[in-house]
């Protein structure tokens, strides 16, 4: 146990000074705090997608930022993902000569993260707190059961995650998550809820994996010591985040 934590020093630090500045965050509670503070997040995961998509193009970084800002006084941000999808659709068919490829950053990450923000506008900052710990404990479960237990391959597109471990990661997400839930869903709802996002960010972590190693690379970015980039951080909650939103909507 003590190996796993000298191995991977820099990445407890570097996690430990992320979840510092995430609950200052969440202590203050403030709608506009938390817009800049992902909006800071989805610049720089637009960035790398950019990067991981390999595309080139000015003009996308204009509508990403548009949109964020965009999101702070539109009341239904998940509706300006398809604004963007009528005027990408309209450019294509009168430019001819507009690249396809450019709607994929904003399917990936920007789709996801306006979801964090809807949740914290549609049911508050203990959802966030939720999802954090939800998705947080899937992925330290799954390292610690797959480091004790590990023994089947998961998926050929990330070798070293194990079946028992996310079994494990998603065991132990669902029992601490269910009861941070009860703030904010009765009992039955808090388990589903939990349930679904801890497997939602089990697949969100594969995909990124997946778009890894499509563009041939080890991390997507190095922005964060011990961890790549923000898109290694936040991979699973680009997946948790719209599972948990669809689900309390469908639920509650």
């Amino acid at each position: 146990m003590t190996r796993i934590f000298t191995d991977y020093q820099e990445r407890w630090l570097t996690g430990i000074g992320l979840l510092a500045l995430v609950g200052f965050i969440g202590w203050i509670d403030s709608f506009f705090v938390m817009w800049l503070f992902l909006g800071a997040i989805y610049i720089f995961a637009f960035y790398e997608a950019m990067k991981l998509f390999k595309l080139v193009g000015p003009a996308a970084y204009f509508w990403a930022v548009l949109l964020w800002l965009f999101a702070y006084v539109y009341p239904n941000p998940d509706d300006l993902f398809y604004f963007v999808a009528i005027i990408f659709g309209a450019s294509i068919a009168y430019l001819h000569n507009f690249d396809k490829r450019l709607i994929l950053p904003f399917l990936y990450p920007v789709s996801g993260i306006f979801f964090f923000l809807i949740l914290y506008e549609d049911f508050g900052i203990s959802s966030m707190f939720w999802l954090l710990v939800t998705v947080a404990l899937t992925d330290v479960g799954a390292f610690f059961t797959g480091k004790a237990i590990g023994k089947t391959k998961f998926s050929d597109t990330s070798p070293n995650k194990t079946l028992e471990g996310v079994i494990g990661g998603i065991l132990v997400a669902t029992a601490v998550g269910t009861y941070i839930g009860l703030y904010v869903a009765p009992l039955w709802i808090a388990f589903a809820v939990t349930l679904l996002t801890s497997i939602a960010s089990v697949f969100g972590d594969l995909f990124e994996s997946y778009l890894k190693r499509e563009a041939g690379v080890k991390d997507s970015g190095d922005l964060l010591p011990g961890h790549g980039g923000i898109l290694d951080r936040i991979d699973g909650y680009l997946f948790g985040a719209p599972m948990m939103v669809i689900a309390l909507r469908a639920f509650l």
